[in-house]
This record gives structure tokens, C-alpha cells and sequence, in this order.
């Protein structure tokens, strides 16, 4: 598809991902990356004392899933793309926790697509990042990425 065909489906839901699982190894390999470990996210014994009954993903491991998740997305896509790169956020919220184990998957609905130069799109998308079998989703994020064709 071209951009000018993607950018006909601004205001609509373009995609949902495959189910992904968050595991408790993935966790630790993120607490191990970023410096975060809060007892919430790495010591199951005492994660189960809280209100979450166990632990948790970050907020930002969870916000870091969006790649992952648009990889695994079947729908509107702009083939020939040289190379594509994220330009920033407008809003993120974190709704929900995602337990160890939990699967989470996104649903991608396309907000905004503007031709900044010859060649060079901006695509703004808005992620709702649904948790299976929860009634509220993990985040809801709108993220800003620039593309290449």
C-alpha cells in the first residue's frame, strides 16, 4: 500500500496484533537492563503480599512491547519502506498492571499520517495495549513514528 492509500484510513483501526506473553524472565531481563528493581517486579514472594498478588511488568517494558507488537500486526501497511524510526510520544497512560505471565496484545488505530518532505511520512498511531482476559487494557499510548520511502 502507498502512504496517499494509508493515509485514506486516518480515524481507523488498522491492525491488532498477535497474543504475546509477558514472562517473569522477560521481567528480570528488563529490571537487569534499566536499573529497575523494585520488589513489584522481581521478588515473587514478596510481590505476592501486595494488591497486584504477584509481580508485575514495568510500565516502560510494557510501553516497549509497541515494536514487537506492530511486527506481529496483520493490516494497513506502507510497503517500500527504506527505513523507519520513532520520533516520540504524545501521551501515555499506564491503566492497568501486566502480571508475569499474562498475554497482551495491540490494537493500532491510525491518527494521523502528514507528509513532512518529499519521501518522509509522519505517522502518528494510538496503541491500546489489551491484556487477555482483563476488562481494562494495560496502556493506551499515542506514538510518533517517521518513515521512509
Amino acid at each position: 500500500m502507498t502512504p496517499q492509500d494509508l493515509q485514506a484510513k486516518v480515524g481507523q483501526n488498522i491492525g491488532v496484533s498477535d497474543w504475546f506473553e509477558v514472562s517473569q524472565e522477560r521481567i528480570n531481563k528488563f529490571a537487569e537492563a534499566t536499573g529497575d528493581f523494585q520488589f513489584i517486579h522481581i521478588d515473587e514472594e514478596k510481590a505476592k503480599l501486595t494488591p497486584f498478588g504477584g509481580t508485575i511488568a514495568h510500565g516502560f517494558l510494557t510501553l516497549s512491547l509497541i515494536p514487537v507488537l506492530s511486527s506481529m500486526t496483520e493490516g494497513a501497511r506502507v510497503t517500500d519502506v527504506k527505513m523507519g524510526v520513532n520520533y516520540g510520544g504524545n501521551k501515555t497512560r499506564f491503566i492497568s498492571p501486566v502480571r508475569a505471565g499474562k498475554r497482551v496484545r495491540a490494537h493500532v488505530k491510525l491518527l494521523a499520517l502528514e507528509e513532512k518532505r518529499p519521501g518522509q511520512w509522519q505517522q502518528v498511531n494510538e496503541y491500546t495495549i489489551e491484556i487477555e482476559g482483563e476488562e481494562k487494557p494495560a496502556l493506551i499510548a499515542e506514538w510518533i513514528m517517521q518513515f521512509f520511502v
